[in-house]
């Protein structure tokens, strides 16, 4: 009788082992997505820095910014438009400003070419920031096409070096941008597909949100092109980043997160106590307490976001701007009361270039072109 029991409890082990067999394959590693255009391996971030002449440097005339002080990046963020005729602090849009000769809508000085033909710039990516706040409509319906045409000039006469383009960046930055949703997907749409069948393949096309206003991911799908329209998603990184939802919309979409907006804010939590848009700490690098306030409540937090999400986190873009000096940010309750120029703290810059330096940050090369272009 015994023998009988014992054989049945072996009987029965035998097919709860077997019965739990299949979880073992549900949890393997699920098989890795394709890599998006100019998407680094897992664990590598490409590092860019921006965002005008004065806080990028490395220019005869403006010779105090980030490339004066730090490694070369990967690359460097410039912004332009399609506006023509809107008012900026002053001057009236004309439509692409900044690429070709050099403009201040109120943000101090922006000229891509310029930097293009310096020898400082010439093994760097380029990201570019495009904006059409109160145009969405006329770029949608074909309007300000010759605008898309001039673009993508610009963009050939690259040659092979990447661009990453931030079309309708912060499209739900409201109110500051304000878009209209509708026309502002046709319009990014129709940006897109003029650009391909121009000819235009240095290009990466990214889809950039403004972080802390998307209430869920229902939102950002709500506003998103489609796959075909997009090789990278976007974020700004703020005083309101905990409130992303970019990441795991990012992850299910198969796509790379490019933090392309990132300058140390925290919020004034006696003001602003939900983290909205309101007022920021006066958050200045040149003054000791100020530069380790913004370490313990800004920098610290946006590294561990980037080693947090080695799998999604590909690129990343610091403002290296002299916010409170500028006419556009100096009632901005975000910014008018940063200074975020990194070489202004010597503590601040040894711990950035300690990270930085670090293998998985890359930089300028002769060989970077080559090597973002392998990964496709």
């Amino acid at each position: 009788m015994k023998q009988i029991v014992l054989l049945l409890l072996v009987i029965i082990t035998s097919c709860g082992e077997k019965a739990k067999a299949p979880n073992k394959a549900e949890k393997q590693e699920p098989t890795k997505r394709k890599l998006a255009k100019f998407e680094p391996k897992d664990g590598e971030v490409l590092l860019f820095v921006g965002q005008e002449l004065e806080a990028v440097g490395g220019l005869e005339e403006y010779n105090d910014g980030y490339l004066d002080h730090f490694d070369t990046p990967a690359g460097w963020t410039t912004y332009t438009n399609i506006n023509p005729g809107e008012e900026s602090f002053g001057r009236i849009q004309e439509g692409l400003d900044g690429l070709y000769e050099t403009h201040d809508w109120g943000d101090n000085d922006y000229n891509a070419t310029l930097q293009l033909e310096d020898e400082d710039y010439k093994d760097m990516a380029l990201a570019i920031g495009l904006q059409f706040v109160n145009h969405e409509e006329k770029v949608a319906d074909g309007t300000h096409d010759k605008y898309i045409d001039q673009l993508g000039d610009f963009l050939l006469s690259l040659g092979k070096r990447p661009v990453f383009l931030r079309i309708a960046y912060e499209f739900d930055g409201d109110p500051w941008n304000h878009y209209d949703r509708k026309s502002t997907i046709a319009a990014y749409r129709r940006i897109v597909d003029l650009l391909r069948a121009k000819g235009v393949n240095n290009t990466a096309y990214v889809w950039q949100s403004a972080g802390k206003m998307a209430p869920d991911e229902e939102h950002l799908e709500n506003w998103y092109p489609g796959d075909d329209y997009v090789d990278w998603l976007g974020i700004s990184f703020f005083n309101g980043w905990k409130k992303q939802k970019m990441i795991p919309f990012a992850r299910k979409k198969g796509k790379p997160v490019f933090i392309a907006e990132a300058t140390p804010t925290s919020s004034d939590l006696i003001n602003d106590p939900e983290e909205n848009q309101g007022l920021t700490k006066e958050m200045k690098l040149n003054i000791p307490e100020q530069a380790e306030m913004a370490w313990k409540e800004w920098f610290v937090p946006f590294f561990k976001t980037i080693d947090d999400n080695p799998d999604v986190v590909k690129a990343v873009h610091y403002i290296n701007c002299h916010w409170n000096s500028h006419p556009m940010w100096l009632d901005n309750p975000t910014f008018k009361n940063v200074d975020a120029r990194l070489q202004l703290s010597d503590t601040i810059s040894k711990r950035w270039k300690a990270i930085t330096s670090k293998p998985k940050y890359i930089k300028s090369s002769p060989n970077l072109y080559t090597e973002m272009y392998n990964q496709q």
